[in-house]
């Protein structure tokens, strides 16, 4: 059986992990201090960015689009709506530590070098390192797929749970590769 190997596409999801919640409101927001290896910044876009110390909450809405490169690979994601839910808000002298992300509306992810999943919605939960795509998840890797009614990723340990509610079954499709002479 083929080693599909998902790990790193989904990397992407934890773009918003060293996210810098600023206390200003804006459409664009800038993180120069990503990982050591990757000065690239992550750039969010979106039509409104609303940051509420209250709730501890960092909303971007209106044609959300994340972008990032971990390691040399480039990964873009876009949905409607992003919610970036934190523990403490941001200091002169510390980030805000994220603890949920949650993207919702025509979820995309698209990973520079080949991959996408789409979702209805998408939550990234930073303790556990797992993802988990909801309403209608897909996830593409060339001619290949998976769906189901929930993927689960596991990132840390490189696993992937596919599930199905009430009498569907999970789908995959998987293109045998041709071997080189």
């Amino acid at each position: 059986m083929r080693d599909v190997r998902y790990k790193p596409f989904f990397l992407l999801a934890t773009l918003l992990v060293g996210l810098a919640v600023t206390d200003s409101v804006g459409s664009e927001v800038l993180d120069k201090q990503t990982a050591k290896d990757d000065p690239r910044p992550i750039v969010i876009k979106s039509k409104t960015l609303e940051v509420n110390d209250k709730t501890k909450v960092v909303t971007f809405e209106g044609d959300v689009r994340a972008e990032i490169s971990v390691k040399g690979d480039d990964f873009v994601i876009e949905c409607k709506k992003m919610l970036v839910y934190y523990k403490n808000p941001p200091s002169q002298q510390q980030k805000a530590e994220a603890e949920t992300k949650v993207a919702t509306g025509d979820v995309r992810f698209n990973r520079g070098q080949g991959g996408v999943a789409t979702a209805e919605k998408a939550v990234y939960y930073q303790e556990d390192e797992k993802i988990v795509l909801t309403g209608r998840p897909v996830v593409k890797q060339g001619k290949d797929s998976v769906e189901g009614d929930k993927i689960t990723i596991f990132l840390e340990e490189n696993r992937h749970i596919v599930e199905s509610l009430g009498d569907k079954k999970v789908r995959a499709i998987i293109f045998p590769k041709s071997e080189k002479r």
